[in-house]
Parts: structure tokens; sequence; C-alpha cells
């Protein structure tokens, strides 16, 4: 079993940053991710990597954020930069595992125009 506890979330201008956190406890997830969810829309990936350290993104954010992991401390980090108003969501930590699929709670993003 794998809990996740993400923090770093609130308020942004446009244009600005934010870096968020996870921590991970339980097994070590392979693959390990962040997800998104704007109201009225559904869950949507943002960024994912792996224990190897290799990255995946989605085209919205490429260029502009940069995920990272600690596998020593079993943590992935975000680091959100050029922040837009269509970044706003509650962000979540996602952890694959062969016994199931673990969520963090959610933290929230805020980007003011």
């Amino acid at each position: 079993q794998v809990q996740l506890v993400e923090s770093g979330g609130g308020l942004a201008q446009a244009g600005g940053s934010l870096r968020l956190s996870c921590a991970a406890s339980g097994s070590i997830a392979i693959v390990m991710g962040w997800y998104r969810q704007a109201p009225g829309k559904q869950r949507e990936m943002v960024a994912t990597i792996n224990l190897d350290h290799i990255t995946n993104y989605a085209d919205s954010v490429k260029g502009r954020f940069a995920i990272s992991r600690d596998n020593a401390k079993n943590t992935v980090d975000l680091q959100m930069n050029s922040l837009k108003p269509e970044d706003t969501a509650v962000y979540y930590c996602n952890a694959p595992t062969s016994r199931g699929v673990y969520w963090g709670r959610g933290t929230l993003v805020t980007v003011s125009s």
C-alpha cells in the first residue's frame, strides 16, 4: 500500500511559479506522477517520472513544468513556472502499483490573471 500526501499548492499570479511536493510512504512505485482536475473538467495527466528519472509531460505544460523525484526519500516534486490561469486546478499525486492505483487528496493551485 502507498500513502501520498501533497503540499505546496496556493495562489500565484500569471507568470509566477509554484512548487508542489508529494511524500509517499509504503511501497516505492516504479512510476509516479502528477495529475490535475479543473472545475467541470476530467482529470488529466500533467507529468510522470519513473525510477530512472525518465519523464513524460502533457503538451500543455512542456517547457514550463518540471517533475523530479528523490528515490531515497520517496518524494516527487513538480516545479511549475510561467503559470497561466488555465493551470488552475486541484493537483493530485499519483502512484500506480501492481496492487492498485493510489492517489493523494490533492492540493489546490489557483492562478490569477
